[in-house]
């Protein structure tokens, strides 16, 4: 069996990575800073030993996972760590490059890291084609609102009963004039604004059908099956499978309501009566978490099987309808509950998502193992 000799951590910056060693013994010392370049750092990690002896880490960053690929490719081990589960000490004051590196070395010798979960580059190619499709969509938003509040400031509001964004309110906003050629530019330019917005959500929402169809089979069964569930329909399912990457990852529903930052902060430590609950943590992934508080707001109505939602779940297993329809059930009349003991409708509905969430791990457990059954079976 091969003894590990060093342990290596990086703290990872866009141009530079400072890097250092522990070795087997405890024995800590600084490498040095080397340029963020895939030669550089090969260079430096074939100077500290054969690979089957380091173990290296860095934390999880806006430089993504290239790194992480790169050290694979060389037959190294690499963690990608969890930045706020690093134990910190209370009268640690200094904080530099290379203590950082060290710090890392030194946790991951100890093991009391955390290590994120690195999607394969299928997942992580759908999730940044969703995340800039929400991008687009907040554009598009900010967008109207710009026009709207200018068209506001001078008195311009549509015909009565014209919706707004409707066909006739498109058309209102192409016939309307200004007196100051000034303020006919600025109408134009917002126009256009909202225009191209608009064609770029269409367009991503283009590259999403296309991406889904060319995906593996484990993820567009899973995409599939969970447009069986009320208010989430292909950008919604594409988008949580793209964030959460394998459900059956996680082996209880709780961890990932907790992956979602969807579960409420707890004080309760000095005695059982010491019992304490706040807001919900927030210490997750706030793509998913917004993704499902958009969809929960569709269980505040009586359980149905609407057209749309029958024509999403044909062809699908039974036992993902099953839990569609339980899903409606539960969450309908939880919502009512609360909603009759007065709790504010936010807060109902964050209740609401997080509890969907379970729905969408037992539908993505169920289906990743109908996959693996066929996959084995062939």
């Amino acid at each position: 069996m091969t003894k590990i000799m060093r342990y290596i951590g990086m703290d990872v910056h866009a141009e530079t990575i400072a890097v250092a060693v522990v070795d087997e013994d405890g024995t800590e010392r600084d490498v040095g800073v080397i340029p963020n370049r895939p030669e550089a750092i090969r260079k430096c990690v074939k100077k500290l030993g054969q690979p089957e002896e380091l173990r290296c880490c860095y934390e999880a960053g806006p430089t993504g996972y290239v790194l992480y690929w790169q050290l694979v490719r060389m037959g190294i081990e690499c963690t990608v760590v969890a930045p706020t589960l690093i134990p910190t000490k209370a009268g640690d004051r200094v904080k530099t490059d290379r203590r950082d590196a060290r710090k890392l070395a030194r946790y991951l010798r100890s093991g009391d890291l955390t290590a994120v979960w690195v999607p394969d580059e299928a997942h992580e190619a759908l999730r940044d084609l969703v995340r800039a499709r929400q991008a687009a969509k907040r554009d598009e938003k900010r967008a109207r609102h710009r026009l709207q509040k200018f068209l506001l400031r001078h008195g311009q509001r549509p015909p009565q009963g014209v919706k707004a964004w409707s066909a006739l309110h498109r058309g209102w906003l192409q016939k309307l004039t200004f007196e100051q050629a000034t303020l006919e530019v600025v109408l134009r330019e917002y126009l256009h604004e909202v225009l191209h917005g608009e064609q770029r959500v269409e367009r991503l929402d283009a590259a999403i059908e296309q991406a889904v169809e060319g995906a593996p089979e484990t993820i567009r069964a899973v995409v599939g099956a969970l447009q069986g569930l009320r208010g989430v329909r292909k950008v919604t399912a594409t988008a949580v499978v793209a964030e959460i990457g394998q459900f059956s990852r996680f082996p209880h529903p709780r961890q990932l309501m907790g992956y979602s930052g969807a579960v409420p902060s707890e004080f309760s430590t000095g005695g059982p009566g010491n019992h304490q609950r706040g807001g919900i943590t927030k210490t997750g992934n706030a793509h998913l978490r917004r993704l499902l508080g958009e969809a929960a707001w569709c269980y505040r109505f009586r359980p149905a099987v609407g057209y749309p939602l029958k024509q999403r779940q044909q062809g699908l297993p039974a036992a993902v309808t099953e839990i569609s329809w339980k899903a409606q059930v539960r969450l309908c009349n939880r919502y009512r509950r609360m909603v009759g003991r007065g709790k504010i409708k936010q807060k109902v509905v964050v209740a609401i998502a997080r509890e969907l969430l379970a729905f969408m791990w037992a539908i993505g457990v169920e289906v990743e193992k109908q996959q693996e059954q066929t996959r084995t079976a062939a």
